[in-house]
């Protein structure tokens, strides 16, 4: 039977590192796998992501375009084809929906959108509601109820 301390990792699974600057004898002395010359082999010699030598760089050739506007609402989505995963007459809302998986976490609110069909009556509690999803939803026999933002 094995002891737990003749365990050992299996053959060639374990390198030793690259000693780098330890004398011709290591295979990687003298210029220490750094090759001859130049700003790479400097001590600290290394250029910045984006550099090129110089010249104008990408980054600042290109213009610049557009912006994030500050009152944006990024909504977590949801269909009302897949509230037909709910049993009829229940209250379907947004701690509903995470617990059921429908939707992950939640930033700005929930948006219920009319891709799919519904067939049972259900009432929806949440932030925004398509036209549509709104005229699927009642005329299955449900409820549609807005939350504050």
């Amino acid at each position: 039977m094995m002891e737990l301390n003749e365990l050992k990792p299996a053959i060639g699974a374990v390198k030793n590192r690259k000693r780098i600057g330890r004398g011709p004898g290591s295979g990687h002395g003298k210029t220490a796998t750094k090759g001859h010359k130049g700003q790479k082999a400097r001590s600290g010699g290394s250029v910045k992501a984006g550099f090129e030598g110089g010249q104008m760089p990408m980054q600042r050739r290109l213009p610049k375009r557009g912006f994030t506007p500050l009152t944006r609402r990024e909504y977590a989505v949801v269909n009302v084809g897949l509230l037909d995963a709910f049993e009829a007459g229940s209250m379907v809302d947004v701690a509903a929906l995470q617990s059921a998986g429908l939707i992950g976490s939640v930033k700005d609110g929930v948006k219920v959108l009319a891709d799919g069909e519904l067939t049972k009556p259900l009432k929806v509690i949440a932030h925004k509601f398509s036209v549509k999803a709104k005229e699927k939803i009642e005329a299955a026999g449900g409820s549609v109820e807005e939350l504050e933002l």
